[in-house]
């Protein structure tokens, strides 16, 4: 018998590609949404959401998701504030009625972690077991979100697991430097912008490939702990430029300009705009290397997904429309081109 999953965050970038993983994985899929997008309205990085199964409520509704989350497997919690902000006032509360929901259903909780948790005393390579000493307000934010999974996991059995990676790129990603700040979207490539240190290594996660990676632990979460964590290395870039020049590969355009971002700008503005304040304060994450060790997370699921640099940036670009159809050589999902490749420490 299949198993069904609900993604809760079905409509924005990761739990999009989650639900997409699940269903090309055989499962069930369940999406918890306040407004059904009709299949006119999907993005092309969404074309494979048609076989969910739509709940209309709100993540902000502790009823509607216990409700949802009813006879389900697994739970995804993809919900995020958008834009970065606001994110002690809707990201705890909507944790929250998450767990709830796992309490009442019995399903494992996945939880998608980032990198915000660490601080200087567990860089460069950090491991599931690396001390957690944030140095911003995100960041403790996102510590205390974990620490109320290991809660609820002590205090009330409630299964749960998080699956951690860095920086977000793909085609729907709405919130990340790939598509917020390097390229524009919409827009034929003219530059590219990078936010960081030329030679300081940087961490990237394709979505197609951190969503499989999250879907096979999916499938064998039953022998986890009561509450456990896995880290995804996605595609480090040893040279933080890297990124970047791959662009410009994907491009056609050898010429094609690389600019810094002009931080004095955004410093200048910040005032006025409150995302850049929060940019500002997550600046630090390209002035020093942060790489993920996935040593746990291969014993268990054996190689990571890994889709090529310029292949994923190249599907970025395109469904972000900065890149005409005629530059995509098939019509072929992300996630079916996802490869294996062995990285060590």
């Amino acid at each position: 018998m299949s198993q069904t999953a609900l993604v809760i965050g079905a409509t924005g970038g990761l739990g999009g590609a989650v639900a997409q993983a699940f269903l090309a994985q055989g499962w069930q899929v369940r999406a918890l949404t306040r407004q059904p997008p009709a299949a006119t309205q999907l993005q092309p990085a969404q074309a494979g959401l048609k076989g969910v199964e739509w709940w209309v409520g709100d993540a902000m509704n502790q009823a509607d998701v216990v409700k949802a989350a009813q006879g389900v497997d697994c739970i995804f919690h993809g919900a995020n504030p958008p834009r970065y902000t606001r994110w002690r006032e809707l990201a705890l509360p909507m944790l929250a009625h998450s767990i709830e929901a796992a309490r009442s259903s019995g399903a494992r909780l996945i939880f998608p972690g980032n990198v915000y948790n660490y601080g200087p005393d567990a860089w460069p390579v950090v491991n599931e077991e690396s001390p957690q000493h944030p140095t911003t307000r995100k960041g403790a934010v996102r510590v205390e979100m974990e620490q109320m999974l290991a809660q609820a996991a002590q205090t009330q059995g409630v299964r749960s697991l998080v699956v951690r990676a860095g920086d977000f790129f793909g085609g729907h990603a709405p919130s990340s430097w790939f598509s917020t700040l390097m390229v524009k979207p919409n827009q034929p490539l003219r530059s590219v912008a990078f936010p960081g240190s030329t030679e300081v290594g940087h961490a990237w996660a394709y979505l197609p490939d951190l969503a499989l990676a999250i879907v096979r632990l999916a499938q064998v979460q039953s022998s986890f702990p009561v509450f456990d964590t896995f880290h995804f290395e996605g595609h480090w870039t040893p040279r933080g430029i890297d990124m970047a020049e791959s662009i410009r590969r994907v491009s056609g355009n050898p010429k094609l300009p690389i600019k810094a971002l002009p931080w004095w700008l955004i410093y200048l503005a910040a005032p006025l705009v409150s995302l850049l304040r929060e940019i500002i304060e997550m600046r630090y994450l390209w002035q020093v290397p942060l790489r993920l060790d996935n040593r746990k997370l291969r014993s268990v699921i054996g190689e990571e997904p890994h889709t090529p640099l310029d292949e994923a940036v190249r599907q970025s670009l395109w469904e972000l429309g900065c890149l005409p159809a005629a530059s995509m050589c098939s019509n072929e999902s992300s996630i079916s081109r996802v490869s294996f490749k062995s990285r060590g420490f």
